[in-house]
């Protein structure tokens, strides 16, 4: 029986491989037997372009080479806008909505539990044929029960937005809290690696961990490569920088821990999608981005986030896309991923098509905010408006990395226009 549906899955994959038709090109994609790739999301917490390996921001990269496998083998997107602090970023790639619309625009902001999550969406609107679980760090309430009443199969992780110790930290399992003394990042890969090995179909993995967020520590050394520290903790007269960067390594080697638990077909039939959730924190911050234009602001070093994506169904390798997306396009592009048929549902805009084509649809306009101010760009203008009437407006083409504000000179016919028409824009998204 086996060898027969092998025998028949191999005529069918090769009648869809000599098809010209445009209606089956995504189809293609996908190398394995399963039709339903599995879809790893891994969050990084506090890990900017700067600190990320292959972007140009910044001169101290930490040692990834299973990330580097990851983006030689896929796409590195350079203009994804995330928010400029984690809780809003989480909500806005789990309900597909701008904070506006959620009320979560800053750190201990609760979301509803009647919003719908992306992993209820997609077992609504993809017959119900992923298993789902979120890992690791969650941060959008303290009610041990909420992910699970919002539809998520499994939860295990991490509740509030940071710990005092990475080997000393309250555990949430099952709804029930216990302290755990296993290294965060470890600890998150083990329940991944157990939780995947007990699915029968498809999976949708969402793997959230809270390195390298502060407290800036030394991982165990066999995680990383930084060498022998000074102090078990970057003390207030240390350099914070080799501290943050073993935690970064650590993450890379668990998360290749959890790559290498995976059959070679399993392998292969999963869509890897890494992001981080905001900029790099203040105290480790490297230029282009200084202290005042990093996690915390709306500026580039705050909000303009790394994100790659490699695996199944992804027919780019190795590129660099300058494609506007916020994060809220997780939403509808991972559910498009796991068989969803909308392309735009909320605040949410597929950007599924480019994992194979270069110059498919693009957004015109990526937005972010805050409680007092919000920001919105185009591909050459970027407007930032406070609460308070101050405005700030900047060239991106010119000056990237926002170091002359134009608010205050004469602006070409060009910039007004733009400016214009970004304001009109920023006021149809926050009716």
């Amino acid at each position: 029986m086996k060898c027969s549906l092998k025998i028949l899955f191999f005529l069918s994959f090769l009648m869809i491989r000599c098809s010209s038709s445009p209606e089956v090109s995504e189809e293609i994609m996908t190398p394995i037997i399963s039709s339903k790739p599995n879809i790893l999301f891994v969050i990084a917490d506090d890990m900017g372009k700067d600190a990320t390996p292959t972007y140009t921001e910044g001169s101290i990269k930490p040692d990834m080479p299973v990330l580097q496998g990851i983006i030689d083998s896929g796409i590195r997107f350079n203009n994804l806008w995330s928010y400029s602090v984690c809780t809003p970023t989480r909500a806005s790639i789990l309900t597909g909505k701008y904070g506006v619309k959620t009320n979560i625009l800053k750190v201990g902001d609760v979301l509803s539990t009647s919003e719908i999550a992306l992993q209820k969406y997609i077992n609504t609107n993809a017959a119900e044929s992923y298993a789902t679980a979120i890992v690791g760090k969650w941060h959008l309430s303290t009610n041990a029960a909420d992910p699970i009443t919002m539809g998520i199969d499994y939860y295990a992780g991490l509740l509030t937005g940071g710990v005092q110790s990475y080997t000393s930290w309250n555990l949430t399992e099952n709804g029930i809290t216990s302290n755990s003394t296993v290294y965060t990042t470890t600890k998150f890969t083990d329940l991944a690696i157990n939780w995947v090995a007990n699915q029968t179909k498809p999976w949708f993995l969402w793997l959230a961990f809270n390195a390298p967020h502060t407290p800036f520590h030394l991982a165990p050394t066999n995680l990383h490569s930084q060498g022998n520290l000074p102090t078990d903790n970057a003390s207030i007269n240390a350099n914070p920088t080799p501290y943050y960067m073993s935690a970064i390594e650590a993450m890379d080697s668990e998360l290749g821990r959890f790559l290498d638990s995976l059959s070679t077909e399993e392998r292969a039939n999963t869509v890897i999608i890494f992001i981080g959730d905001n900029g790099t924190p203040n105290k480790v911050a490297q230029a282009p981005y200084s202290r005042t234009k990093a996690k915390g602001s709306l500026y580039q070093g705050g909000i303009n986030v790394p994100m790659i994506i490699s695996g199944a169904g992804v027919g780019r390798v190795g590129d660099f896309d300058e494609t506007l997306i916020n994060t809220t396009d997780l939403f509808i592009t991972i559910a498009n991923i796991a068989g969803a048929s909308s392309t735009e549902v909320y605040n949410s805009k597929s950007f599924y098509n480019l994992l194979s084509d270069a110059n498919s649809t693009k957004r015109d306009f990526i937005y972010s905010e805050k409680e007092d101010a919000y920001t919105i760009r185009n591909e050459q203008y970027k407007l930032i408006q406070y609460a308070n009437g101050t405005e700030e407006f900047y060239n991106l083409s010119s000056d990237p990395y926002e170091n002359s504000n134009l608010i205050g000179t004469t602006l070409s016919l060009d910039a007004l226009n733009a400016k214009s028409i970004l304001i009109t824009e920023a006021e149809s998204i926050r009716e």
